[in-house]
């Protein structure tokens, strides 16, 4: 059964552009299904400043036919000593909302407990003249998410030329959904379900897709921090 790991990486400029340059990609590397590699961004920052976007920090989001695979990938390749020495979450498909190509979504669903910790990714491949309206949306929302209490790690991140992507890891799903509800006890808290509205009426995409997850491990530290999964108390 296939697997997902999602890679936060720091490396020198020169590195990263490298990495992004060399990313893994399917036909090179036994075992992956699909891989998209990211720039950093950071949410709620202004659109135009360096502040936004960490040119030396990667996001590598991928699907692996198998752990046997991913492990192999990790030992003996350039880049994927560069994977092992990331951040990193190993993911198991919980559900999906709309559509992605590339990736190989699983039919079948899993249901987690409501007080149990989730990780929760989107992609989108925006349509171009839709990018404005997006951002007016889309940046109400980042605020949300980055000021909720309830989640331990929160970023974007973006390939060009029209790939934009979120990750959050959330302490339970519950908490979660109160945010994506318009439940979340913070001023104007229905600016998630308000841009979900407006994404309805008027799509900003191509494609896009919400997945949700369950973490089976956490390896490694971001930013001098480990430990983003709170496991649920028996």
């Amino acid at each position: 059964m296939s697997f997902y790991t999602y890679h936060l990486i720091k490396l020198p400029f020169h590195q990263a552009v490298k990495f992004l340059l060399n990313s893994p990609k399917t036909e090179k590397v036994k075992g992956l299904i699909h891989s998209e590699t990211m720039v950093y961004m950071k949410l709620g920052t202004p659109i135009f400043s360096l502040s936004r976007f960490k040119l030396n920090k990667i996001v590598c989001f991928a699907q692996w036919e198998n752990e046997s695979d991913f492990d192999k990938f990790l030992e003996t390749t350039s880049s994927g000593k560069i994977l092992a020495n990331s951040w990193y979450l190993k993911l198991q498909f919980v559900r999906q909302w709309g559509k992605i190509s590339g990736f190989e979504i699983p039919k079948e669903t899993i249901e987690l407990d409501e007080n149990e910790a989730v990780v929760a990714i989107t992609i989108a491949r925006m349509k171009f003249l839709q990018i404005p309206r997006f951002l007016k949306w889309g940046r109400p929302v980042e605020k949300l998410v980055r000021d909720d209490a309830s989640a331990t790690l929160s970023l974007a991140s973006i390939s060009l030329p029209n790939v934009i992507s979120t990750f959050s890891i959330w302490k339970s799903q519950k908490e979660m959904e109160k945010m994506v509800l318009g439940h979340s006890k913070v001023p104007n808290p229905k600016r998630h379900l308000n841009a979900m509205k407006e994404r309805d009426r008027k799509d900003f995409h191509f494609e896009f897709t919400t997945l949700r997850f369950r973490a089976l491990a956490e390896h490694g530290f971001w930013e001098n921090q480990t430990g983003f999964i709170i496991k649920t108390k028996d």
